[in-house]
């Protein structure tokens, strides 16, 4: 099954006819006739969308929109609305009060199908993320890579009217500049979108700053082809891939049905199947920016979520996580490539009397400006990472020991040439480093592959060595770099 529709219609052959249609496209479909009751049948069948008749013996389905708001779990279910008359007015109303759609009867069967496979689609996206780690609740938690997040408790609706709107850049992309002319001036006084005219002829100038929020499309009858085309270059652009697109097709065209379904399926997340109306429009304007700034915002989650699980929180700098795989890669790279890298492992000197005589507030002054400095003196390809509270390591990689043993230079001039000033002493702190280091054997030296994985085995093994030089530069009176040097 492609998932469960809940159809509400106090009208058995509405329900018979809608339950056809969408069974035949497999998907599992539940009736009701009322909002009586319906609440306990919506939470024990989880339904991925609803279906409901505008008017219904006991309500609306505005009532029913009002319904299902504070539910946990269903407040965010697509509801389309069909109704028997197109009321322009009632239309307008229904979407403005968080409708996903209202279509008029009889229903196109092509474009109904369509309509319901894009706000599925959307909805799973958002699901997506927030499995992720898009949650507001829990920004900064990535499944897999960090600690479990709280159960989410699910946001108010993209289309809910009481989220304010900030204004967007809103994109008029139509065939002939009259059209883009007149659309803009019809929709100018009803909003404060930003609104820019394009045409299809100059389409790439939507990939300039400032990206668009939403595209407005027109698909006109004599360039239906060019438009289709249009849309998907546009999901493919990094300048337009997140931006929400609403198709506007001719209603006069004998194939607009087909068309705004073809659009749908293409990935547009809005039609105007009736043409171009200024006060639908910015309704589902609204509606798309509302929509594209929640997922904007869980896009953001889990990026901070990711960022947050493979990153030190205090210097900025990778954590031990993210370190030791870039370590293995790197070691499987070097065996397939021929070149050799470098394992560092540096601490700070004497790191403990810092902290003790100057406060750790101090300390973390100094751990925020190592990195800094690291960071400043390394390469870009090295990876450098706070392994401990002040231990670090940077791994080198195509480096062999010169290279290693220039760049450890750098790295400890950098530390210990000028001193840190810490915010609320007047004297500047003299800080040192000590640095152990290994190199990895040449690629055509035979090793022991048969302990564990070759990436994992090799790595283990410079760590170990590299290690045990820093305990040898510590032993040496500390400010010192020592060098491992691998078996010939």
């Amino acid at each position: 099954m492609q998932g469960t529709i809940v159809i509400i219609d106090a009208i058995s052959t509405n329900r018979i006819m809608l339950k056809v249609q969408l069974s035949s496209a497999w998907y599992h479909v539940v009736q009701a006739d009322g909002l009586m009751g319906l609440v306990d049948l919506l939470h024990r069948t989880r339904p991925d969308l609803i279906i409901t008749a505008m008017d219904l013996p006991d309500g609306t389905a505005l009532d029913l929109h009002a319904l299902l708001a504070g539910e946990p779990g269903l407040a965010a279910t697509p509801i389309i609305a069909i109704t028997p008359q197109n009321d322009h007015a009632a239309r307008l109303r229904a979407l403005a009060a968080g409708i996903d759609d209202v279509l008029v009867q009889p229903v196109d069967d092509m474009l109904l199908q369509a309509r319901i496979r894009s706000l599925i689609r959307t909805r799973s996206l958002i699901d997506d993320l927030r499995l992720q780690g898009g949650s507001p609740r829990a920004p900064g938690l990535a499944p897999g890579l960090a600690e479990a997040a709280a159960e989410f408790a699910m946001p108010a609706r993209a289309s809910d009217p009481v989220l304010p709107v900030k204004p967007g850049n809103v994109a008029i992309v139509t065939d002939d500049a009259v059209t883009s002319a007149v659309w803009r001036a019809r929709l100018k006084g009803l909003t404060a979108h930003h609104l820019q005219g394009h045409q299809f002829a100059n389409a790439q100038t939507l990939l300039e700053a400032p990206e668009p929020d939403v595209i407005v499309l027109e698909l006109p009858q004599s360039h239906e082809s060019a438009g289709l085309r249009l849309l998907a270059d546009l999901h493919a652009r990094g300048a337009t891939r997140h931006a929400a697109i609403i198709c506007v097709p001719n209603p006069a065209s004998p194939g607009s049905p087909a068309l705004a379904a073809e659009a749908l399926d293409r990935g547009a997340q809005d039609v105007l199947q009736n043409g171009f109306c200024a006060q639908e429009l910015i309704v589902r304007i609204d509606t798309q920016l509302r929509l594209k700034a929640r997922m904007d915002q869980m896009r953001s989650n889990v990026r901070d979520g990711l960022r947050a699980a493979l990153r030190d929180p205090m210097t900025g700098l990778f954590n031990r996580r993210y370190a030791m795989p870039w370590l293995s890669r790197t070691a499987r790279c070097s065996s397939d490539n021929g070149h050799s890298f470098a394992v560092m492992l540096a601490d700070l000197d004497h790191f403990k009397q810092i902290n003790d005589q100057f406060g750790h507030p101090a300390g973390d002054v100094v751990l925020i400006e190592t990195a800094r400095r690291l960071k400043a003196a390394s390469r870009g390809d090295d990876m450098i990472a706070r392994i401990g509270g002040e231990e670090f390591m940077i791994v080198l990689p195509m480096a062999g020991q010169n290279e290693a043993m220039l760049a450890a230079g750098r790295l400890c001039r950098a530390i210990n040439a000028t001193p840190f000033v810490v915010p609320g002493f007047s004297q500047p702190i003299t800080v040192t480093i000590s640095i152990g280091i290994a190199v990895s054997p040449p690629p055509a030296c035979p090793l022991d592959s048969s302990v564990g994985e070759f990436g994992d085995h090799i790595s283990d093994l410079l760590i170990t060595q590299a290690d045990r030089a820093l305990y040898q530069a510590k032993g040496a009176g500390r400010n010192q770099i020592t060098l491992v040097r691998p078996a010939a």
